[in-house]
C-alpha cells in the first residue's frame, strides 16, 4: 500500500519540485522514532511527515537543507550525547543533546528534478535530440508550437526550420536561460538573431559544437554536448536568475543560515518565527521553549 508521504513525493516530481525525503533505518530505544517513519523536507525547511520528536525533527531538518544544497544524499546518525564520534564516508554523524536518549540512523534522499532542455520545433532533429537528452538523464520536453518557457529551464532549443522562432528566442533569453540555441545555418541563423535584437552571443546559432554532424542523430550529440558544459560552467545570464537555478537547473536556496542555542548547543535554523530572545542589543536563538526560558532566567549564566 502506498504511503501518504509516497503519494506525496510523487506529486512534488511531477511538479519539479526539489525535496529530501527523510526515512528513519534504525532506532534505538528510547525514542519515538521507528524504522519506517519518513517525512518530507521542502527547501525551505518546511516538513511533512514523522521522524521523531522535536529535536530529532530539528538536527533532521537542518542536515536536509544542507544536503539539498549540496546536491548530495547521507545517512545522519543522531546521538544522544557524549560527543559525535567518528564520521565515515556516506555518514553524518550529529551530536544532539536534546535527544531524551537512544540512537536515530535516518536516510536522507536529495530529490532534484532532472535538468529541463526544452526543444520547439517538430523535426527530425529535434525528434532526435529528445531521444539522446532523455537517454543522458535530461528531462526532454518537445513543442511542436511556441509555448511558455518553463521558469528553471537549463536550454532551449529550437529546431523548427523557419516557424516561430523570433518570438520563442526572444522569450528564452528574457527568461534567463542559460543555454539557447537555434538550429539554422550561419547565414539564416544570422538574420533570425537580427530580427529577434537579443544581445550579441546571448543566442548560439548554428546550434552544437562544429563536429562535422550532417545526420539528425549526430547534430542532436552535437547540441547536447553544449548542453553539458552550460550546466557544467554555469555562466550566469544576463536576464535575473539565482546562482542555485544557474548551476543544477532547480530552485534551490542557499544554505540556512544557522545559530547555537546556548542552553544545550544544539543548533537552530534563524528564520522568521524562530524561538528568540532579545538581551544586550543581541538575538539568542533557541530549539525549544524550555531553552528559552532558562536563558531569560539569568542571561549571563549562559553567556548573555
Amino acid at each position: 500500500m502506498t504511503s501518504t508521504t509516497e503519494l506525496r513525493a510523487n506529486e512534488l516530481r511531477a511538479a519539479r519540485s526539489p525535496f529530501v525525503l527523510a526515512v528513519v533505518v534504525r532506532a534505538e530505544r528510547p525514542t519515538s522514532a521507528k524504522p519506517g517513519d519518513r517525512a518530507i523536507i521542502h527547501p525551505d525547511g518546511t516538513i511533512e511527515g514523522f521522524v521523531g520528536g522535536s529535536c530529532a525533527e530539528s538536527t533532521v531538518r537542518i542536515q536536509a537543507m544542507r544536503q539539498l544544497v549540496a546536491g548530495e544524499s547521507t545517512l545522519l546518525r543522531i546521538t544522544p550525547g557524549g560527543g559525535p564520534g567518528p564520521a565515515a564516508p556516506g555518514l553524518v554523524v550529529a551530536d544532539n543533546s536534546c535527544l531524551s536518549g537512544g540512537t536515530i540512523d535516518v536516510f536522507l534522499e536529495v530529490v532534484v528534478p532532472a535538468p529541463l532542455v526544452q526543444v520547439y520545433g517538430d523535426t527530425p532533429i529535434a525528434r532526435a535530440l529528445v531521444t539522446v537528452g532523455e537517454a543522458a538523464g535530461y528531462e526532454v520536453r518537445l513543442a511542436p508550437a511556441p509555448g511558455p518557457v518553463a521558469a528553471d529551464a537549463l536550454a532551449v532549443v529550437v529546431a523548427s526550420h523557419g516557424h516561430d522562432e523570433t518570438g520563442v528566442l526572444t522569450s528564452a533569453v528574457a527568461a534567463g536561460v542559460p543555454y539557447v540555441a537555434l538550429v539554422a545555418s550561419p547565414k539564416r541563423g544570422a538574420a533570425v538573431l537580427a530580427e529577434t535584437g537579443v544581445p550579441a552571443g546571448r543566442v548560439k546559432t548554428p546550434a552544437g559544437l562544429d563536429l562535422g554532424a550532417r545526420t539528425p542523430g549526430d547534430v542532436a550529440i552535437s547540441i547536447l554536448a553544449e548542453v553539458v558544459a552550460a550546466r557544467t560552467t554555469a555562466k550566469p545570464a544576463p536576464a535575473p536568475r539565482t546562482p542555485a537555478v544557474l548551476q543544477i537547473g532547480v530552485g534551490v536556496p542557499a544554505a540556512p543560515e544557522i545559530a547555537i542555542d546556548p542552553i544545550c548547543d544544539m543548533e537552530v535554523v534563524v528564520e522568521p518565527g524562530a524561538l528568540s530572545y532579545e538581551h544586550n542589543g543581541r538575538t539568542w536563538y533557541f530549539c525549544a521553549p524550555g531553552c528559552r526560558k532558562a536563558f531569560a532566567a539569568d542571561p549571563a549564566r549562559w553567556g548573555g
